[in-house]
């Protein structure tokens, strides 16, 4: 498995050896030491929540309060999606900006977002099944969402795809507007939270 650290500190994605044969391939999707090692500690598995979108569909940007925030290691089972995560950590040297990759049924890389991070993907084919394994249980109280089309953002959506959004999603707060309601985490408690994991 190749490990490597995306532009946002604190996400890493894991490309799987495939060992294909005749009847198909097989590969290890998830490998706890190779997640402690290159996050320093190990991802506490609390639910797993599994989704089905179609084309164009835009999850997020969702994230939860820190502490203990919600660290996610995110697989697309099916299709392709575009992955995206937002720094929205007051004071962190990336607040404000975001990375993204492919994730999709062939290159079945798997990608850890640490706690107190923003997430969101747009489903880039017909359907797809997107996994997240999830190190807290959904918390409606500490569940939070930034508009995904927030112009200051400015997400990387594919250009002629119109945004399917959830009425909580369509609802979402501006990252200039969530700041204001302090509900977004700083960078100096998600790292104090982090180190306390290790």
């Amino acid at each position: 498995m190749q490990v490597n650290e995306l532009a946002i500190e604190g996400v890493w994605s894991f490309t799987p050896l495939q060992r294909p044969d005749d009847r198909g391939v097989f590969l290890e999707a998830f490998k706890a030491d190779m997640l402690r090692t290159a996050s320093g500690h190990s991802l506490a598995l609390e639910q797993m929540n599994i989704s089905v979108s179609k084309l164009g569909t835009v999850r997020g940007v969702h994230f939860a309060q820190v502490p203990p925030g919600q660290a996610k290691y995110v697989q697309c089972f099916s299709g392709r999606i575009l992955d995206i995560v937002v720094d929205i950590r007051v004071g962190s040297p990336t607040f404000g900006l975001w990375d993204a990759i492919e994730l999709n049924d062939e290159n079945r890389i798997g990608l850890y977002i640490s706690e107190g991070l923003g997430h969101a993907f747009c489903a880039l084919s017909d359907s797809v099944t997107v996994g997240y394994l999830c190190s807290e249980p959904y918390a409606p109280g500490r569940e939070h969402g930034i508009h995904p089309l927030d112009p200051a953002l400015g997400l990387p959506f594919p250009e002629g795809t119109a945004a399917l959004l959830s009425p909580k999603d369509a609802a979402a707060p501006t990252l200039a507007q969530a700041a204001e309601l302090g509900l977004l985490p700083t960078y100096d408690e998600c790292k104090d939270y982090i180190v306390s994991l290790a």
